[in-house]
């Protein structure tokens, strides 16, 4: 593989895992341990070659001086459909530990729940925002006024609840720890829903 086709690989990979956020020509730089000039030149041969290649889903935008991997335009009725029908997957293990998290202690932060959990959340998050289980339930108080996330409707009409008092109790003297807290959540939103899609 050519030193091109190897930074167009690991441009790729970066901005898959980044999503939403995209990374600048400087991020991408400082990543790659390149110069800036050669991760410009690289990222213009990478958007030509998704351009090119209509057998390709996916493309590079640049949004802001930020870049991301985006769906082709001409594959939004596709996308449409996945939109329009999104209990057609179930939800990962990850997606559901995070909403176990958002139903139990809502409202709450994407970065409280990312210390619960340990590791990262915005994708899950993202899963659960589009496929209308959790919402925006306002701002919090402290620096940078952070959304607080709540469940919505549509999360108990899909586990089959009338109100969020109808989901199990936890007891709060065993929610020491967030690991703890989070295996306790797991196992008991498992035991009560087991088999929902």
């Amino acid at each position: 593989m050519t030193k091109t086709k190897m930074l167009q690989s690991k441009i790729e990979s970066l901005l898959f895992v980044v999503g939403d956020d995209g990374l600048t020509i400087k991020q991408l730089s400082q990543l790659l341990v390149e110069p800036e000039e050669l991760v410009v030149e690289t990222m213009e041969a990478l958007k030509t070659a998704y351009e090119d290649d209509g057998s390709r889903g996916i493309t590079v935008k640049e949004i802001a001086s930020v870049y991301q991997l985006i769906t082709k335009p001409e594959l939004a009725d596709t996308i449409q459909r996945l939109v329009e029908n999104p209990t057609a997957q179930s939800l990962s293990q990850a997606s559901l530990e995070v909403l176990a998290i958002v139903a139990y202690k809502q409202p709450i932060t994407r970065v409280t729940i990312e210390d619960l959990r340990g590791v990262k959340c915005e994708r899950p998050i993202q899963t659960l925002a589009s496929r209308g289980l959790i919402k925006e339930v306002g701002r919090s108080e402290g620096t940078g006024r952070a959304i607080l996330y709540g469940t919505t409707k549509e999360f108990l009409n899909y586990f089959g609840l009338n109100s969020i008092e109808e989901m199990p109790s936890l007891p709060e003297d065993e929610l020491v720890e967030a690991e703890q807290e989070t295996d306790l959540f797991m196992t008991k939103f498992q035991e009560t829903f087991s088999g929902v899609k």
